[in-house]
């Protein structure tokens, strides 16, 4: 850990995401620290912005975020916005110098601006302690991510480089090793010997939502597979840690992620993929993905995707860890699905079916469900299902605010470490060729649906 941020310098400060997610966060931030925080915010982007315009950007997205009169006036106290080059080392240097000592960057850019920008930053002098905020995709394959991973190593240590997921705020993280490493009922069966299979689900009824320009590039499996549900993986994987901070947690991920592998070593049996039709959700008129603005049907991008992927260990050998993400769906589902091998005996007498228990995991809003057999309200011996409920902390700020938190203390718990941001676009890549290559059918689905039809053997 590297101390107490004392400012936050925004690229793309005039941007969607600063506007819609980080500056609201950043109050939320400010108005419920337990001691008042002073971080100085500049902001900088490709907008001829004065000072008025910038005022009222953060005063608007303030107010999105829900930030107290007291908040707002300690930011635009100090705030200030300047129109710049981010890929020009000489702006670079003028924008950092400007900024009070132990700055972070937070480039909240296109992937391939942000990459100029750091190559820019090769030529700039950064004070003794920059912390750089990256946003995914980090790379487009592993041979990128390995290589802007080389270029960052030229700037700052390691442990001052912050590879945002915002997927797995603090209290999500937690919640998960609570769960784990807190309870004698769960850590002795967590294995291959008692577990069947793991499912980790992120579903939504959301469509492109005016994300054409990034999503019909990415996909499904580059857009949250990728990232975001392999992380997911290895927190539910992972071998038990010594203590709950960045380097016993980022340690017994990588070592999870380097097992990692696609189901039998074969990417074409892996995975599968989809895309949405025409259709309704909650009543609400879905066109054709391909008709959706800005999408060019000759990309055949997937919304829809699934990979089964094996963890080549003690632990986990043989079970079968299937990650699937799609828009346009029926629920909303984001969750991790614990299937228990079935019971090897049911006594003589008992009637029903004894189904295997089953732990669900959601996340946002973190809950935790145990679906489990007990006896029937009339016939003690006629078996009943029932699932035992439970909300979890969902901590004190939104996913956006504690990585906030956790870049302006120096604090790299929530990061991405770049061994493992490599990892796991070894994980994916084959599939990736694959599908691009024309080896794996693209299948529909309609809009409102759970799918396409033939995928109904998931969990």
């Amino acid at each position: 850990m590297t101390g107490s941020i004392g400012s936050l310098l925004l690229l793309g400060a005039s941007g969607d995401l600063s506007g819609r997610l980080l500056l609201p966060a950043l109050g939320q931030l400010l108005d419920r620290e337990d001691s008042r925080r002073e971080v100085v915010l500049v902001g900088a982007g490709s907008e001829d912005w004065n000072s008025d315009a910038w005022q009222q950007r953060i005063r608007t997205s303030f107010a999105d975020g829900k930030v107290s009169d007291e908040a707002l006036q300690s930011v635009l106290a100090t705030t200030r916005y300047a129109k710049a080059d981010v890929t020009s080392p000489d702006d670079l240097q003028s924008l950092i110098d400007s900024c009070p000592p132990t700055p972070a960057l937070y480039f909240a850019l296109p992937p391939s601006v942000t990459v100029a920008a750091c190559k820019a930053l090769q030529q700039v002098s950064l004070p003794e302690g920059t912390n750089l905020v990256l946003e995914k995709p980090f790379g487009l394959n592993q041979e990128s991510a390995a290589s802007l991973n080389r270029l960052l190593a030229e700037l700052v240590p390691e442990d001052q480089v912050h590879r945002i997921d915002h997927f797995l705020g603090r209290s999500t993280i937690l919640n998960l090793l609570g769960v784990r490493f807190a309870n004698r009922l769960f850590e002795p069966v967590w294995s291959n010997e008692h577990i069947e299979r793991v499912d980790i689900i992120f579903d939504e009824q959301l469509t492109l939502e005016n994300r054409a320009r990034y999503y019909d590039h990415a996909g499904a499996l580059m857009d949250m597979i990728q990232s975001h549900l392999l992380q997911v993986l290895a927190l539910v994987a992972m071998e038990p840690i010594a203590r709950a901070d960045a380097v016993d947690l980022r340690d017994a991920k990588a070592q999870v992620l380097r097992a990692c592998r696609p189901w039998n070593d074969d990417p074409v049996r892996a995975g599968r993929q989809a895309r949405y039709t025409r259709g309704s959700i909650d009543g609400r008129d879905v066109p054709d993905y391909t008709a959706e603005p800005g999408v060019d049907p000759a990309r055949n991008t997937e919304t829809l995707a699934e990979l089964l992927v094996e963890i080549d260990n003690w632990r986990w050998a043989g079970v079968p860890f299937r990650l699937r993400s799609g828009k346009a769906l029926r629920e909303r589902r984001k969750e991790v699905l614990v299937t228990f091998k079935p019971l090897p005996h049911l006594p003589t007498g008992m009637r029903g079916q004894a189904l295997p228990d089953r732990l669900r995991l959601s996340m946002g809003p973190d809950r935790m469900a145990l679906e489990m057999n007990i006896n029937g309200p009339g016939d003690p011996l006629q078996l009943d299902r029932v699932s035992l409920d439970t909300d979890m902390n969902p901590g004190r700020l939104p996913a956006y605010g504690e990585v906030l938190a956790g870049v302006l203390d120096g604090d790299p718990m929530l990061a991405v470490r770049g061994d493992t941001a490599e990892e796991c676009w070894r994980v994916v890549d084959p599939v990736l060729q694959a599908w691009r290559a024309g080896n794996v059918e693209m299948d529909e689905y309609a809009a409102g649906s759970d799918g396409p039809s033939s995928w109904a053997d998931g969990a």
